[in-house]
This record gives structure tokens, sequence and C-alpha cells, in this order.
């Protein structure tokens, strides 16, 4: 075993953590998971589930406070109007 980190592998007390469970969306025919982030009040991390590439958004409330499911919904509608559909990500 080599004494270099390995790409990808975050040590244990550095991971991100979540509260409660995920919440799985479906919108405009794209699969998301929605986590809330412990210990930060009105900070969600949107993962991509059926994107082409291993991909996602976070949003942080600069108020704290919780997100409705229609305001997810439309956080999620407002990055995928950003995606460049010729490579999957964020347009330039």
């Amino acid at each position: 075993m080599s004494g270099e980190p390995e790409p990808g592998l975050v040590p244990e007390h550095l991971r991100t953590r979540y509260v409660g469970d995920p919440v799985l969306l479906t919108v405009d025919g794209q699969e998301f998971r929605v986590r809330t982030r412990a210990g930060a009040p009105g900070t969600y991390d949107f993962d991509w589930l059926s994107g082409p590439h291993d991909y996602g958004f976070g949003i942080s409330r600069s108020d704290r406070s919780t997100m409705s499911r229609p305001e997810m919904e439309e956080a999620i509608r407002d990055f995928l109007a950003q995606i460049d559909p010729a490579t999957g990500y964020l347009a330039e």
C-alpha cells in the first residue's frame, strides 16, 4: 500500500453528514435526491441521479429556513435550465 492519498477517499471525520431521510424527486423526467446537511440548517445537497455525470448542486439559505417540496422542485428546474445538453454540465 502506497503512502500517497487516494483520489475520492475522504477521511471519515471530514465526510459530509446528513440529517433525516433524503427526499427523492422526479422533475421534468430527471431524478434527484435532496439531503439536508447536519449542523447546517437551510443547507441542502441535490444529487442528480439520472444525469449523465456524477453531478448536482447545493443551496444554503441565508435565513436557514427549511425548503418546501415546491421550492426544491423550482431549484431543480433552475439548475436543469442551465445545463448544456451537449455536455451535460453547466453551460459556460
